[in-house]
């Protein structure tokens, strides 16, 4: 009807309105008269007629030749009924999505079965939006992909049982962009990933446009929720709003079912502890026991074992520690994942795991049947192994970089004050003024590849540096191997501590070290070149043992002699006649004697005593007294014949290398 044509309001709009006996307006029957055409609109919308109804009273208007200003009001009419009809239509598919919503929210707010739950809401989705089928997937993190959860009006088995990799098909997209996408044709749309499996299943369920939003929790997509068709569409906003809100919905069945599936998890625990305190009082009280015992020994420093102990007596049975390498594979490797104790026939294994790395296992021998709170008693005494395990362990490896780094200070700083690293070794417990013996250590034999030659050194510095603190020593990572410095025990010998050493660190390692000793080092802290000398000589037995092929084993410089000079790299003949007549040379330098000049001649006279008074022009007593001092200076065994020619190409090597000397 016309804008100029509307009824005025107020009184003047009732006066001809006929009046009913109780004083109320009485509206005559539409069929009492015949309506104006602008009326027959508003019967059709009363009766919700089709669209088509709405061009009658024009047509006819027209067919009877009705002025032209009358057809233009009744298209004006028609058109204002159209918009009404529409809202009408608009409101009626709100009413009933807000219905749809408000009877899934009932249904979540009383929920008890997931699925049901999950069910409706794709039933409903598809029903609003009257779309061939509607479907929901969800996310699975422990698989890396994601599978369809409920479907609606599928027909294809294999598009049912779907599982897609993350990022791929429309879903993918969605999960991606956490946002609503469509397509009006999904096989030639291009802004997604396509597979071969998804798109074989979209083929056998012949669809075509597909709608798809995300299921959020928080920040987090969960997963997806679809309306698709098997023809061409174009969704409208107010539908993927709609599909949107079905998909908060069944975002949150699914965290309320997490939830309740939570608390009812909560519930049984507290019923079972219940019944455990109701039933095993004795029981609970051994676990408090075994708590005060494993927190006495953590406090007094006890080890592994010492918890074992502790936990055998609390549970009436034999608990012992046992490495990854001795547990049941298949048995330890379940408790560590489910973090509890699990039964291997008669014994129970807790599994000792810290930061993802498995240590070992505590096992119970003896006991199939074991009750919660025991259970949870050795459990908890895994617990402890591993913290005391990785205690030690990060104590180990802190003294470790302590001992490496004073030692690579007595090698290479040598301005160092004494004082300071006598105060540094003494917190060691080492002590840098008794005689120590500076060996160089290596692995022997070549390793697969670089990956293994790092760990076996890795496995090398571990084991010298357990052996350094073990011994008062010290040890650190040099040159492709590692370098000990340990005190000589009372009747040791350098090649006594060198050939212990090379055994005790093959057989931590397992694999071959071979190890080679410089001769006993007194006063390291006042002498800072003391070291650093005794670590070349060291590494120069070192070369020669392995040019003698004598990988494996250990020795001294002093089982070489003269042929550690020929054999090793660099030609230390200061060091090589230090060692051999030292002590004599500084006799003779400090008392102004002549034993090296007496030694010359007893050597060249064919060790005969009478012919080298001769040589010397002296008494034959004295050449016997000087002889006797020289063996109690080199020791008694100096006239053998190995012991005689080192001693006479020193005194060579001592004429040639000493100015003056001749």
């Amino acid at each position: 009807m016309p804008r100029d044509h509307v009824p005025p309001t107020g009184r003047t709009a009732t006066r001809n309105v006929p009046q009913a006996s109780d004083g109320s307006a009485q509206v005559p029957p539409l069929t009492d008269r015949p309506p104006p055409a602008e009326v027959a609109y508003l019967e059709l919308l009363a009766r919700d007629a089709p669209v088509e109804a709405y061009e009658q009273p024009v047509l006819l208007a027209r067919a009877e030749r009705h002025p032209a200003d009358r057809i233009t009001a009744l298209e004006h009419a028609k058109l204002l009924a159209l918009r009404v009809r529409s809202e009408l239509e608009g409101r009626r598919r709100r009413e009933a999505e807000l219905s749809a919503l408000f009877e899934t929210a009932h249904d979540l707010a009383g929920l008890r079965d997931l699925d049901a739950v999950l069910q409706a809401i794709v039933q409903r989705a598809r029903s609003l939006l009257g779309t061939d089928i509607a479907y929901l997937s969800l996310n699975d993190p422990a698989h890396g992909d994601t599978y369809m959860r409920v479907t609606e009006g599928s027909v294809s088995a294999r598009f049912q049982q779907l599982r897609l990799g993350m990022g791929e098909g429309l879903g993918g997209l969605v999960a991606q962009t956490a946002r609503p996408y469509v397509t009006d044709d999904y096989f030639h749309d291009a802004r997604f990933q396509h597979t071969l499996t998804i798109d074989a299943g979209v083929r056998d369920e012949g669809l075509v446009a597909i709608l798809g939003v995300p299921l959020m929790l928080g920040p987090h997509v969960i997963g997806v929720l679809f309306a698709a068709d098997r023809r061409a569409r174009v969704f409208e906003r107010a539908q993927i709003a709609l599909l949107g809100s079905f998909a908060a919905l069944a975002a949150a069945a699914l965290d309320t079912a997490n939830l309740l599936t939570e608390t009812r998890a909560a519930v049984a625990g507290l019923e079972r502890a219940n019944a455990i305190i109701r039933d095993g009082s004795a029981v609970i009280e051994r676990a408090s026991d075994v708590h005060d015992r494993l927190a006495e020994l953590v406090l007094r420093g006890g080890g592994v074992h010492d918890v074992a102990a502790a936990v055998s007596e609390v549970l009436d049975g034999a608990v012992e520690f046992a490495g990854t390498g001795r547990a049941p594979a298949r048995a330890l490797e379940a408790s560590r994942a489910e973090g509890h104790a699990v039964r291997h026939g008669d014994d129970w294994i807790a599994a000792v795991a810290a930061g993802g790395e498995l240590l070992g296992a505590l096992v119970l021998h003896g006991h199939p049947g074991l009750d919660p709170v025991d259970q949870r008693t050795l459990e908890r005494a895994a617990m402890v192994t591993s913290l005391l395990l990785l205690a030690r362990r990060s104590a180990a490896e802190a003294e470790q970089r302590v001992r490496g780094e004073l030692l690579d200070d007595l090698l290479d700083a040598h301005d160092r004050d004494p004082r300071l690293l006598r105060e540094r070794a003494g917190l060691l417990d080492a002590d840098l003024d008794a005689t120590h013996v500076v060996l160089a250590a290596r692995l022997d034999g070549p390793a697969d590849d670089a990956d293994e030659e790092a760990a076996a050194r890795r496995r090398l510095g571990a084991a010298a540096s357990h052996l350094a603190a073990t011994r008062h020593g010290l040890a650190s990572a040099r040159d492709g191997g590692t370098v000990l410095l340990l005190p000589l025990g009372p009747g040791d010998t350098a090649t006594d501590v060198a050939r212990r050493t090379a055994r005790d660190l093959g057989t931590a390692v397992h694999q071959p070290v071979t190890v080679g000793a410089s001769a006993p080092v007194t006063g390291l802290a006042g002498h800072p070149d003391a070291v650093t000398a005794a670590y070349a000589e060291g590494r120069r037995c070192l070369d020669a043992m392995h040019l003698l092929g004598r990988g494996g084993d250990g020795a001294a410089a002093e089982d070489f002699g003269f042929l550690g000079l020929l054999l090793a790299g660099e030609r230390d003949i200061g060091g090589f006649v230090h060692r051999t007549i030292g002590p004599v040379v500084a006799y003779d330098a400090r008392r102004g004697t002549e034993l090296l000049r007496t030694l010359d001649a007893y050597f060249a006279c064919a060790m005969s005593p009478a012919r080298t008074k001769d040589a010397l022009h002296v008494h034959v007593n004295t050449v016997a007294q000087r002889l006797e001092r020289v063996g109690r200076l080199l020791g008694e065994d100096w006239q053998t014949p190995a012991r005689s020619l080192e001693i006479q190409l020193a005194l060579r090597l001592h004429r040639l290398t000493a100015p003056g000397v001749r």
